[in-house]
């Protein structure tokens, strides 16, 4: 069947920060220019999820007037503490004199990044952009002189053995002058453009965390609004890990509170949900939580390679923008502001080309994006994350209270950090194994129930969207060397070794649990699992995250 198609200027993949900035910049830029955001959750801000504290330098140049269109920014930073963990009772508050200044938080909101984007599509929608939630961009359409001429949708209807059923429909093209790549972290058609094109050639490989959130309702003498809270050391330093944690006292007596686990980590047998759930446990943070409720759940991966790990970001007719270039600003744990910008600077390169005729031809969008503040900021703080693997948490951290506060992010040096993600495990037989005690159901919970709240669910009958490059890997290698660290990095219970009778064992995926996080793209150490696009619609719907 042949697949029907519309045409547009530009097609921009995601609803994110950057797509809608995006959107929003284009249609304010000219209305002549016609614009179509695709987005595979069943609502736009289904699959967003973030701390958040958000910077609003970019959305102050996009709509100076966002107070009042009604912006959900309700809780403007109050107070900033930071705290390490010794262990899991002790705890040392670190004076603000010595903390970097990019963790300040003067002038920030606490928001949801989820409900955040909802509204950026009202205002898009009202400029003029058509946006489709629930159809999951899963082909890029190249020309027959190799540049990209837009993408196609996924087909719906199609059963696990990949035949199509009673209610198979076929994708449809959405066909552009310009499409832009605009899918979060882990971008699944950005890595193949990265691929196909060789836009990583030169650069330091992608690193990434992995953000594990839930959103709690507290009792009102615990809450203090526009507190923002963040933490390092225990529980990942007892493994060697790297990563933090944040909890922000947001509105209507709520904590969003995470964990974020460096997916440079070394030991498989590291678990960031179940280190997650010793982190709530830890005094400092139960205080909060007990007599409080769970709301939500959720979990994605966060890219924090900084300029080091840029690709080349244009290409004959498209662009990398936000996380799927990967723009965040880890020295600050930021990204919506800088992802908003990168957008924005794609539409400022767009408009005028599109006037002209410009129909496909590479635009100088690289130069303009490293022009803009956004990439300076990147620069000044390109030393943070490399410190943090280099030197570990609390020396990177004094590293950087060096560079960045004294220095003002200009000594004339950039740290490497060569080695990609995937490559830091060592063999279990070499590490220690980690006991994680039992989930109380109060403060602490399993897999299962926590995937519960993030709404997720998939379309049973449909091709598994979790694709093994070989079948065999799993249990012939991974498992042997590295005691299968999937079923314990994936924070939804989506990969399970399963003993048969007889003692043979199998490798199972459970792909309905899947929230999208991207995490086993990332950390498999034989780069053997390949995320893919679901049916539209498909995977989490989170509310407010």
């Amino acid at each position: 069947m042949e697949r029907e198609f519309m045409e547009f200027d530009v097609v921009i993949v995601g609803a994110g920060p950057s797509g809608l900035a995006a959107a929003c910049q284009l249609r304010q830029l000219s209305e002549d220019i016609s614009v179509c955001v695709v987005e595979k959750g069943s609502e736009v801000g289904a699959h967003i999820l973030s701390g958040a504290v958000f910077e609003p330098r970019a959305l102050n140049e996009l709509f100076p007037d966002w107070k009042e269109r009604g912006a959900p920014l309700n809780t403007a930073v109050t107070r900033d503490e930071i705290h390490l963990f010794k262990n899991d009772t002790a705890t040392q508050v670190i004076p603000n004199m010595f903390v970097p200044k990019t963790m300040h938080n003067e002038g920030n909101y606490i928001i949801s990044l989820s409900n955040m984007c909802r509204w950026l599509a009202e205002q898009a929608e009202a400029l003029g952009a058509e946006i489709y939630p629930g159809f999951a961009a899963a082909e890029i359409l190249f020309g027959e002189d190799g540049r990209v001429t837009g993408i196609a949708t996924g087909d719906m209807g199609v059963g696990h053995d990949g035949e199509p059923t009673d209610n198979y429909m076929p994708g449809m093209e959405l066909r552009a002058k310009y499409t832009l790549f605009a899918e979060g972290c882990r971008g699944h058609l950005g890595k193949q453009l990265m691929d196909q094109l060789n836009l990583r050639e030169g650069k330091e490989p992608q690193h990434y965390g992995i953000g594990i959130k839930e959103l709690w309702e507290i009792p009102a003498d615990k809450h203090e609004q526009g507190l923002v809270m963040h933490t390092a050391g225990w529980p990942l330093a007892e493994s060697g890990s790297a990563g933090g944690s944040f909890l922000y006292h947001i509105e209507d007596n709520q904590v969003a509170l995470g964990l974020i686990t460096d997916l440079g980590y070394s030991n498989p047998h590291v678990s960031p949900f179940e280190e997650f759930q010793r982190y709530k446990q830890h005094p400092a943070v139960k205080r909060f939580l007990e007599g409080g409720k769970r709301i939500s759940y959720g979990a994605r991966a966060i890219a924090k390679g900084g300029i080091q790990s840029l690709p080349k970001m244009s290409f004959p007719g498209g662009m990398l923008i936000g996380c799927d270039a990967g723009t965040l600003n880890f020295a600050k744990i930021k990204g919506s502001h800088t992802a908003m910008k990168s957008g924005m600077v794609a539409a400022e390169v767009l408009a005028p080309a599109l006037a002209e005729g410009a129909d496909g031809a590479e635009l100088a969008y690289d130069a303009a994006f490293q022009d803009s503040w956004a990439y300076k900021e990147l620069h000044a703080q390109r030393n943070f994350g490399p410190a943090q693997h280099k030197f570990g948490n609390i020396l990177g951290s004094a590293y950087a209270f060096i560079d960045i506060n004294i220095f003002g992010g200009k000594l004339p040096w950039t740290l490497s950090d060569p080695t990609p993600d995937h490559a830091t495990l060592k063999p279990a037989s070499e590490c220690k194994k980690i006991n994680y005690p039992k989930p109380d159901g109060v403060i602490s919970f399993d897999r299962l129930s926590s995937v519960f709240l993030s709404n997720t669910n998939h379309e049973e009958d449909q091709p598994c969207h979790l694709q093994l490059k070989d079948a065999n890997v799993p249990l012939a290698h991974n498992l042997p060397m590295f005691d299968e660290p999937a079923q314990r990095y994936c924070p939804a219970g989506v990969y399970e070794i399963v003993e048969e009778e007889g003692g043979n064992k199998r490798f199972q995926i459970n792909a309905q649990n899947c929230v999208h996080c991207k995490t086993c793209d990332i950390k498999d150490p034989s780069q053997n699992i390949v995320w893919v696009t679901p049916e539209g619609a498909g995977g989490p719907n989170y509310p407010n995250m």
